[in-house]
Formats: C-alpha cells, sequence, structure tokens
C-alpha cells in the first residue's frame, strides 16, 4: 500500500516538473529572443510547438525570426500556419501582406490588406499605410 502511495507521489511531482518545464520553453524563447538570440529562441519556440502544436504565438515568433535571418519561404509557412490557427491574427496579416508586396504579389497583398481593413482593431494605421504602398507599387 506504501509504494501505491509513493508511486502515485513521486508520479504527482514528476507531472508537475514535466507542466512547469514546457510552460518555461514560451518566455524562454521570447526573452531570447529580445536579446537577438535568433537560434536558440526558435528552438525555443519549436520546443514549445511540440508540447503545444496550437501555439499560434511560438509560429508568430518563429516568422519574425526568420525574417531577421531572410528566410522568406519559412517566414511565410510560419506566417500561414498563424493563420490557420487564429485567422483575425492582425500582425501576421498585417506581416504576410508585407511579405507579399514585397516579392511583388500585389493582388495577394491588396486581398490580405482588405482582409486586415475588416477586423483591424490594433493594426489600423498600418493598415492604412500598407494600402497606400500597394497602390504605389502596383501603378509601376
Amino acid at each position: 500500500m506504501k509504494t501505491i502511495i509513493f508511486k502515485s507521489i513521486l508520479i504527482f511531482f514528476l507531472l508537475i516538473n514535466f507542466l512547469n518545464a514546457k510552460s518555461d520553453y514560451f518566455s524562454e524563447g521570447v526573452n531570447l529572443y529580445k536579446k537577438e538570440k535568433f537560434k536558440e529562441a526558435q528552438f525555443k519556440f519549436e520546443q514549445e510547438i511540440v508540447f503545444n502544436p496550437k501555439s499560434e504565438l511560438s509560429y508568430l515568433y518563429l516568422s519574425k525570426i526568420f525574417n531577421k535571418l531572410d528566410n522568406k519561404d519559412l517566414e511565410e509557412q510560419n506566417l500561414n500556419t498563424v493563420m490557420l490557427l487564429n485567422p483575425k491574427n492582425e500582425e501576421a496579416i498585417y506581416n504576410l501582406a508585407k511579405l507579399k508586396l514585397a516579392s511583388s504579389d500585389y493582388k495577394k497583398s491588396k486581398e490580405l490588406n482588405n482582409r486586415l481593413s475588416s477586423i483591424c482593431n490594433k493594426f489600423c494605421i498600418k493598415n492604412s499605410e500598407l494600402k497606400v504602398e500597394i497602390e504605389n507599387l502596383s501603378k509601376k
């Protein structure tokens, strides 16, 4: 009987340690990102995703890291994942619109910008600026 109680307590403490460890990956990643240690931050966000595949913010930070590392394909892939998880993530829509504009995909950039216009809350000013930028570049 004592061994069953002991094993139960041990499992309980191991589970608590496991849950605490996994919850730190995201915050560690953010801290590393702020220090511009992008490879280390990338690893932490990927660890977070292993434990929480629906970690919208981890994918968003990964897209920011790939933007800094000039890896447009992986940046776009992570932005698309964010939008799958949360179609109303303004930052992801805005960043993807900027990315499409940079690759001269004016149609897609305008489409994303219109989508952002319909839901904007935090990115309304940037959305307006992007609209002007799209119009100016698409005329050239």
